[in-house]
């Protein structure tokens, strides 16, 4: 079969979205013809769009060996690297096409989306600029122009939660934290949380600091100390280890695991909690998390008593900036302060939601009923305010 005849057809099958017939072609070419480069590169790309990256990467740098200056291998190349999630690696294979065709904007479209994804939010920008001054109306590069917003390192929030109880007085606590992103592998946060529960008023600074080896992989450790009047922790020690997954499924398209620690000491008990969370990335911007815990509590006098707990928080869209939450825990026990210790069950209903006024202020509120054994009660309430700079 003519070369020009056996790529038509490719191109057909491609367009009515028949990649396995489209492939054959290019398998019975290379059979015919195993030194046509052409050939191998359809083969990439075909892998590529059937979601075999691994295996597209290795037909492309076949083919970047007899043609190092296929700027669209190059780019090919780089499209499957950062779908793999290793966007250095396409950057560099979009440099070298850069410089072998300087004014092309799909090199440059495809340099622009690699740099957001390591965070060089300036950089793309520019990048951006220099596509539209080539292309004036380039459609993709104006609007992912207009949706950058300015870069911001820092978010503050400031909160208020109340808890009502059948059983004694109400009790509130106000927030003030500070999150900060140091760099792509540096992050920072401080808390300071203001309680006044069971006729006591109480104090406690918090702090963390989070290491990522790689865009996955995460370490965080901390602390907390406070003047806690008895009604919260005295001291606290906690870390996290976790690892993100990008999967190749169309219910399920990443997902986050992180085995946490977390040590209480109050006066008179202590609580170790271990645990497993995970994060699942679903369709149309809904996440559905997971938590399941057991809490080790050992009090003054008394022996050490193991106790499970987990939850379950939904998260979904709702309308222009505005989404919302759904939640249910068992044993729900959070143990930031002291009636969250001791001896009994409970089932905890509740949600939230969270309006979006602009890229760089939010604002959320959440309600939360919890039913315990020994005929108790509680209602949570909260609202805070975030600004980012």
């Amino acid at each position: 079969m003519p070369a020009s005849g056996w790529e038509q057809q490719v191109r057909e099958y491609i367009h009515k979205e028949q990649l396995d017939a489209g492939l054959a072609v290019v398998e019975q070419r290379i059979a015919i013809s195993p030194a046509d480069l052409e050939a191998h590169g359809w083969r990439g790309r075909i892998l590529a769009w059937k979601g075999r990256w691994s295996a597209a990467e290795t037909e492309y740098r076949q083919v970047l060996v007899k043609a190092p200056g296929d700027v669209d291998i190059l780019t090919g190349l780089a499209d499957v690297l950062l779908w793999q999630e290793r966007p250095q690696e396409a950057l560099q294979s979009l440099d070298q096409a850069n410089r072998l065709s300087p004014s092309n904007p799909e090199v440059l479209s495809r340099r622009a989306r690699v740099l957001l994804a390591l965070g060089r939010t300036e950089e793309a920008r520019a990048q951006l600029r220099e596509v539209l001054r080539i292309d004036p109306h380039n459609e993709t590069a104006s609007k992912t122009l207009k949706g950058l917003v300015p870069e911001t390192r820092h978010e503050l929030r400031l909160g208020e939660d109340i808890d009502t109880f059948n059983y004694t007085d109400t009790a509130q606590a106000q927030v003030l934290g500070l999150n900060s992103r140091w760099s792509p592998r540096w992050s920072t946060f401080f808390e300071t949380s203001f309680y006044q529960r069971f006729g006591e008023d109480a104090a406690k600074a918090s702090g963390s600091v989070t290491f990522h080896f790689t865009a996955r992989d995460w370490l965080s450790a901390g602390g907390a100390g406070a003047n806690d009047h008895g009604v919260i922790p005295r001291t606290e020690a906690f870390f996290e280890c976790g690892h993100g997954f990008h999967l190749q499924n169309q219910l399920v398209r990443g997902l986050e695991i992180a085995y946490q620690q977390h040590w209480f000491w109050y006066r008179g008990a202590h609580v170790l909690t271990t645990g497993m969370s995970q994060l699942l990335y679903l369709p149309r911007e809904w996440t559905w998390a997971l938590t399941v815990n057991g809490a080790r509590s050992g009090f003054s006098g008394s022996g050490i008593e193991w106790v499970p707990t987990g939850s379950t928080r939904l998260g979904f869209p709702l309308y222009h900036g505005l989404s919302g939450n759904v939640l249910f825990a068992v044993g729900s026990e959070n143990f930031a302060q002291v009636d969250q210790i001791g001896r009994f069950s409970a089932r905890t209903f509740g949600g939230g939601l969270r309006y979006r006024i602009s890229p760089r202020h939010d604002i959320s509120g959440y309600v939360a009923s919890q039913d315990r054994s020994q005929g108790r009660a509680q209602n949570s309430f909260g609202i805070s305010y975030g600004i980012r700079f």
